[in-house]
């Protein structure tokens, strides 16, 4: 499933070709994505003119002066800017035609994606409404992380992938950061001191920004707007190394299933 270098990425890759854009046309080849795609789409984005591409949590919000279009993903979904000659393939399911002569087109295998439109603000849509903040942003430091952890006996991996704490750290990268700041993915919330919530969320912050910057992770399906995969799986410390040595310390890398997901860590450095 794409998470939020992956969303961030595609945001970035799609904006420019995007902003200041008149809508020619909207295709829609199959409204039955995770909710079904509303029947004024077509007619309600013809001719509005795009304002802004943002992002909040993993939610793509392309912006318009009469309301906002909320896009997701999904686990396999992406969107690409292609030349409108481009034929559609299976899975192409919709598409917004620019007055550049390009396409906005979006693919998902799975169909767990979806889009929805808003004419009242985005972020008080009843997607985004009881979002918490942004890993990346300075609302989520070490004073907010730790007072949100007291009194929680979930564990501390669960913990940060839940959307209510804190946004867009997905199974990859909660692995991945609890590995950078040596804390054991099992452990409770409620026992984190106030050095270890500092060094976590400076892990989570430092581990989602080199993603973003090297174009997200690839483990299946992800591809940029461009087309490409995302690299930082080259840079992964832990996730999917289940046997391998570790690179800290070459003790072999666990996996257990939590929460209905693979974690992986090292039970050499995280405690």
């Amino acid at each position: 499933m794409p998470e939020l270098p992956e969303v961030e990425t595609t945001r970035r890759g799609i904006a420019p070709a995007l902003v200041g854009r008149r809508i020619a046309a909207v295709v829609v080849r199959d409204r039955r994505l995770r909710w079904p795609i509303a029947g004024h789409l077509e007619e309600t984005l013809r001719n509005q003119t795009v304002q802004s591409v943002e992002r909040r949590a993993k939610y793509i919000l392309i912006c318009f002066d009469a309301g906002t279009l909320i896009v997701h993903l999904g686990m396999s979904g992406s969107l690409r800017i292609i030349d409108s000659s481009a034929a559609p393939r299976l899975h192409d399911h919709w598409d917004i035609a620019l007055d550049s002569g390009n396409l906005l087109r979006f693919h998902d295998p799975r169909r767990f994606g979806s889009v929805h439109w808003t004419g009242i603000d985005p972020h008080q849509h009843p997607l985004l409404k009881k979002l918490a903040p942004e890993p990346l942003s300075g609302a989520f430091d070490a004073a907010y992380l730790y007072q949100a952890t007291r009194k929680r006996a979930v564990a501390i991996k669960q913990f940060i992938m839940n959307s209510h704490m804190v946004v867009g750290v997905g199974n990859i990268y909660a692995s991945e950061a609890l590995f950078r700041a040596g804390i054991a993915p099992r452990r409770a919330a409620r026992r984190l001191t106030r050095a270890e919530a500092a060094a976590l969320t400076a892990a989570i912050k430092a581990v989602l920004a080199e993603a973003i910057e090297i174009g997200g992770t690839t483990l299946r399906d992800y591809v940029n707007p461009q087309g490409v995969p995302g690299y930082f799986r080259q840079k992964l410390f832990v996730y999917e190394r289940e046997g391998e040595p570790c690179r800290r310390c070459c003790t072999p890398v666990k996996q257990f299933t939590q929460g209905q997901r693979s974690t992986f860590w090292c039970a050499h450095c995280q405690h």
